[in-house]
């Protein structure tokens, strides 16, 4: 049975394009703007929170999840097109730079009045569950964020500079950014010191993905390449189509790479990459989903995903699942371990998925699933921010199997003694 149509979260004033969740907090933060040189609309940063607030709150209410704004933080004419979250710090590329801000969440003093809720309805109307029903009330106290501006970098230098991809290590103390002039940039955090710049590909990079031991970074460009880097050396090129006849080397390009964990496997990784067709066709060849061993960077498997161009991907927690976007908005979600696609809706939104994102499987997150396997939020160019939600997949316990498996074999030995006497 297809899934029905996913809930609408949100809808912004501006267009979005990144969305991203904290892994300790019920919170997530959603950021874009058309830009004021081109649209005239005005950009910001939203950010959404779980706990008692009047607006965009994340939490369930009556067995769904509801969101309701919180706080809207102004980014002025530079809108937000990628953004990296490190607990309570976010890297934003804006244009050709990246700007480094802190926020913290303050409790309120007392419950919030009607006045209060009034003033931060400025600039948005007050969101609705997807049930319909009110994702705040009065008698919700509203926690006040504060929004600190650490510094700005510029992380690009084309001539139509522009920051397209940029990656916390997992331990918050390097900063990967790369854009449109095809070089990687590595910053040492919190001092924002450059430690390493070099051209990694000959043309725009799409992508990055850093090791957990911060010493292997694997970036993806325009240039048909998906490169391992160590420091500035080069320590292998991916090749996904080597055991797939027929597809030039010329055909497909990468568009995105992650490093995933291992289900049941501690200290395991996977590197999953995205290849979609360079050109266009009347009728569109498929997208390609690869997966690789994370230290031989071997391809272990690879399989289609669609025949409609994927544009974001992102991996759950534990590396179970791969939620996917496409250029003509529509959402999918796989299984890991095979590529198989669990989850589809074709056109989920109206045009071009900007940036998808898994509820973390910490506890914040477990208590807004609601019973569910996973959740993943999509963003897009129109505005929305939407719900796609896994059923748990039902499963028999071993033992259980066990005794059936028992049964079955005791119940074909009676048969067999009925239907040839003397059998035993």
């Amino acid at each position: 049975m297809a899934p029905r149509r996913p809930a609408e979260l949100y809808r912004a004033p501006f267009p979005l394009y990144t969305v991203r969740l904290h892994a300790r907090r019920p919170l997530a933060i959603t950021a874009g703007g058309g830009g004021a040189a081109k649209t005239g609309i005005r950009n910001g940063v939203v950010r959404r929170s779980g706990d008692r607030a009047h607006f965009l709150q994340l939490e369930q209410i009556g067995g769904q999840l509801s969101a309701s704004l919180l706080h809207c933080h102004d980014t002025e004419t530079r809108a937000t097109m990628t953004m990296a979250l490190a607990g309570d710090v976010i890297a934003a590329g804006q244009d050709n730079s990246c700007h480094i801000l802190r926020f913290s969440l303050q409790e309120p003093e007392g419950p919030a009045t009607a006045g209060t809720e009034g003033s931060e309805e400025k600039g948005a109307r007050r969101r609705r569950g997807p049930a319909g029903g009110a994702a705040g009330s009065s008698q919700s106290r509203a926690r006040e964020v504060r929004v600190e501006s650490l510094q700005r970098v510029r992380t690009d230098f084309s001539p139509d500079a522009l920051q397209k991809a940029v990656r916390f290590s997992a331990d918050g103390a390097l900063l990967a950014t790369g854009g449109a002039d095809g070089f990687l940039r590595l910053w040492e955090f919190p001092s924002m010191r450059k430690m390493l710049e070099f051209r990694a590909h000959d043309g725009e990079i799409e992508d990055i993905a850093l090791g957990p031991d911060n010493k292997q970074v694997v970036t993806a460009g325009r240039d048909f390449q998906c490169c391992v880097w160590q420091q500035d050396q080069l320590v292998t090129g991916l090749r996904w189509h080597e055991n797939l006849p027929g597809i030039p080397d010329k055909a497909y390009r990468y568009q995105a790479c992650r490093f995933g964990a291992v289900e049941g496997s501690a200290g395991a990784l996977r590197l999953y990459t995205v290849q979609v067709p360079h050109k266009r066709e009347r009728r569109p060849p498929p997208c390609y989903l690869t997966k690789w061993d994370g230290k031989s960077f071997l391809p272990l498997l690879t399989r289609p995903c669609g025949s409609e161009v994927v544009s974001c991907l992102s991996i759950s927690d534990s590396g179970t699942f791969l939620g996917l976007g496409t250029v003509t908005g529509s959402v999918a979600i796989h299984i890991a371990f095979s590529l198989q696609r669990l989850y589809y809706v074709k056109e989920a939104h109206g045009i071009v998925v900007t940036d998808v994102a898994f509820i973390p499987e910490s506890w914040p997150g477990r208590e807004l699933l609601g019973g569910h396997e996973a959740a993943l939020l999509s963003v897009a160019v129109d505005s929305r921010c939407k719900l796609h939600l896994l059923p748990t997949r039902r499963s028999l316990p071993v033992w259980l199997l066990l005794l059936l498996c028992a049964g079955l074999i005791v119940a074909t030995i009676l048969l067999l003694q009925l239907a040839f006497p003397g059998f035993l």
